[in-house]
């Protein structure tokens, strides 16, 4: 923490005081401390330390007005961000050319918003004026957070808009491979984005990084799950995981249910699908996923793996970093995985 910080100074939050003689800045910054604003007295050789700590607003006497400390003082202006604009109070003597020492600053100060007090000055007035000079300087802090938020944001898309790219490209890339015909192509492309944006639509929904295991599910099986009483039951315990790791899994559940459709459990109206996932010791758990089908036609395992089942054994290994069970049980295709719950959530 730094020495303004440790004193109860924040960014753009108190107020700079450079009045040379007699007592002027010790009689101001006792004036503001009464009314709740935070203000520190500077010297001329410590003013640049001061500046670069970001005062909200500075006042300071026409009798500091030298060279120097009007160079030093420009050459902060010059350095503002863009959304900076800091209000400067000049306090005048009723004697003092007025006029002159307000052309010559608009001169050397372009970039200020100039505020002059001629001397003596109600209290109430200055105070008055410090805090509407704050409150604009409150406005300015707000625009810049609001700046750097959008800022933040455009990057975050640029980043999500090319994953989302380069994931169609290789679903694409892997569809094409696997395809004997036109209509295929087209069927299982179509499929595939439907499921990523599904997946998708459940994140945008969820409001964050995370979005719950059972909305992926729903989301990729509904389609599936229209009659009643439904074929397919999905059951388990409330798991979030991440973006990347509920894409990988509904792109996984896609395959496994296309499978089911033109092979399995439903391909036959008796058939039914049993989709679970559960976690193991609550210390350093697991997560144990399975789909088992029951009631298909009788399994036989082919003599070469297709797409589908290619794109599962490597995406579950990638996620999980364990292979997964593909049993191709005559009664029933059954496929199970077990890794770490940290591999697929934030919080773990």
């Amino acid at each position: 923490m730094s020495e303004f910080e440790q004193n109860g100074l924040g960014t753009l939050d108190w107020v700079l005081i450079l009045a040379p003689y007699r007592k002027d800045a010790s009689y101001t910054a006792a004036l503001l401390h009464e009314h709740k604003i935070a203000a520190r007295a500077a010297s001329q050789a410590d003013l640049p330390d001061f500046l670069a700590a970001h005062p909200g607003v500075l006042v300071v006497t026409h009798e500091a007005l030298n060279s120097d400390t009007t160079g030093v003082i420009a050459c902060f202006l010059r350095d503002q961000p863009n959304w900076s604009e800091i209000p400067i109070v000049v306090l005048v003597d009723r004697t003092a050319p007025r006029s002159t020492i307000q052309a010559t600053l608009s001169r050397e100060w372009p970039r200020s918003r100039l505020l002059f007090y001629q001397r003596p000055v109600a209290a109430l007035e200055l105070i008055s004026g410090i805090q509407s000079a704050l409150l604009a300087r409150h406005r300015q802090r707000e625009f810049r957070d609001y700046l750097a938020r959008e800022s933040e944001l455009r990057l975050e898309l640029d980043h999500r808009v090319k994953n989302i790219l380069a994931s169609v490209l290789s679903i694409f890339d892997m569809t094409r491979r696997g395809a004997t015909t036109i209509e295929d192509l087209s069927n299982d492309f179509r499929g595939r984005l439907t499921a990523l944006s599904n997946v998708h639509s459940a994140v945008f929904l969820a409001g964050g990084e995370e979005v719950p295991l059972d909305d992926v599910a729903d989301s990729t099986l509904s389609p599936y799950r229209s009659e009643e009483p439904t074929r397919i039951s999905i059951e388990g315990p409330r798991v979030l995981v991440r973006r990347e790791a509920a894409t990988t899994l509904a792109l996984c559940i896609h395959e496994l249910a296309t499978n089911a459709i033109k092979y399995g459990a439903l391909s036959r109206p008796e058939g039914r699908i049993s989709l679970r996932w559960d976690l193991s010791a609550p210390s350093n758990p697991d997560l144990m996923f399975s789909w088992t089908e029951m009631g298909g036609p009788a399994v036989v395992e082919p003599s070469r793996a297709g797409y589908g089942t290619r794109y599962i054994r490597s995406a579950l290994a990638g996620l999980f970093t364990t292979s997964p069970d593909l049993a191709f049980d005559r009664s029933g295709f059954r496929c199970s995985v077990r890794g770490p719950l940290s591999r697929v959530s934030l919080k773990h």
